[in-house]
């Protein structure tokens, strides 16, 4: 899928001070994004806080981002979980007709085997009227999806055409690339590797740090596609520190701070999460004010 190539950013979920949802300032977020040049939108993943927002307020950021994104971007929606009838049942009756594919996380908490692992995402190629991104990220689930079980689905469901790798594994990376088949796409999951996996034959990232720095962190990107390793890298040595920064006291603490000192958006998580101490803070606040050209 074209459309999936390049970057990607997984939005986070403004707050006010008072931690209700901050429509306007995601409006913000987006525009950003849109602007600085990424090339699609993922809505309700791990970065949007989704695990801690009431279903009306999980709908009333779906349809504000449908509503800025204006068509100008495909969209990418989060649909996942422990519960494989309940991401069946939420397939079988959402309207998924302004995206172009759903990013479905390997199921947490309940850490089943590869068979299980493969029998969910079974489940859900069979019931999703829209094309299927797997979702590998171990930190968070407990259980890592091997490449073989990945390469095993993308050979069995043509409606399953990329998984985004967060196992920060390069040698995983590699094995996905080299054993999938053509078509199917690899994108990163992990913003430091981003590069380095797409210039080994992947398709591009879902980006935390992409949100941030869009027009900078998206160039990068699309110069690893043409193989332009060494202006590319450039990117990534000015953005590694950065992107430590961001991850250091949690996602998306970090990538709220950034917005914060550009104005978008106040850096306000909901608990169990708690925004960046003021050490970090201001060390993030300095990589923004120097940034700034």
């Amino acid at each position: 899928m074209q459309s999936l190539i390049g970057t990607g950013v997984a939005l986070v979920t403004p707050f006010k001070k008072d931690f209700s949802v901050d429509i306007e300032a995601l409006q913000r977020v987006v525009n950003f994004s849109i602007d600085g040049g990424v090339e699609y939108l993922v809505v309700m993943g791990t970065t949007a806080e989704n695990a801690t927002l009431t279903q009306e307020e999980k709908e009333l950021v779906i349809s504000t981002v449908i509503d800025v994104n204006k068509g100008r971007l495909p969209l990418v929606l989060g649909v996942g979980g422990n519960n494989t009838m309940q991401i069946v049942e939420e397939l079988k009756t959402r309207d998924f007709s302004a995206f172009e594919a759903i990013l479905s996380v390997s199921p947490y908490y309940n850490k089943p085997t590869q068979e299980g692992i493969y029998q969910h995402f079974k489940a859900i190629a069979e019931a999703s009227p829209i094309p299927v991104i797997l979702y590998n990220v171990p930190a968070r689930t407990s259980s890592n999806m091997l490449p073989s079980t990945v390469v095993r689905l993308a050979n069995d469901f043509k409606n399953i055409v990329a998984i985004k790798e967060a196992a920060g594994d390069m040698a995983q990376a590699l094995k996905l690339i080299k054993n999938a088949p053509k078509d199917f796409l690899v994108i990163s999951g992990d913003d430091m590797i981003a590069l380095p996996i797409v210039l080994a034959g992947g398709a591009g990232v879902i980006s935390v740090i992409g949100q941030g720095f869009p027009k900078e962190f998206s160039e990068m990107i699309r110069l690893g596609l043409n193989k332009k390793a060494v202006e590319a890298f450039k990117t990534q040595y000015f953005l590694s520190d950065c992107i430590d920064m961001i991850f250091e006291q949690g996602n998306p603490a970090g990538i709220k701070q950034i917005f914060q000192a550009l104005g978008i958006a106040e850096n306000v998580v909901r608990l169990p999460l708690v925004s960046v101490d003021d050490a970090l803070a201001a060390r993030l606040n300095e990589f923004v004010k120097n940034s700034i050209k």
